[in-house]
């Protein structure tokens, strides 16, 4: 399956509880993550991660399927055509 350029979307609201294993799970992507940027916003008491990743479309599928399994973890995903 050939790999497409892409971005993820994380809303972490429960950073103390939830952070660890988002962690881990991005580590295990890791060869597939180009760009990693987190901000925290502390006014909504969440943090915000958002990556640029090469990925196919099987493991996009897995990485968000991971991910928004977390309780308070919210995330979205895209991949381009090409």
């Amino acid at each position: 399956m050939e790999k497409r350029l892409g971005f993820v979307g994380i809303i972490v609201e429960d950073r103390k509880r939830s952070a660890p294993l988002v962690n881990k799970i991005l580590s295990d992507y890791g060869d597939h993550i180009l760009a990693r940027v987190g901000l925290p916003y502390k006014q909504r008491q969440c943090n915000v991660i958002t990556l640029t990743v090469e990925m196919t479309m099987d493991d996009i599928g897995g990485l968000t399927g991971k991910l928004g399994s977390i309780p308070g973890v919210t995330v979205k995903a895209a991949l381009g055509k090409v």
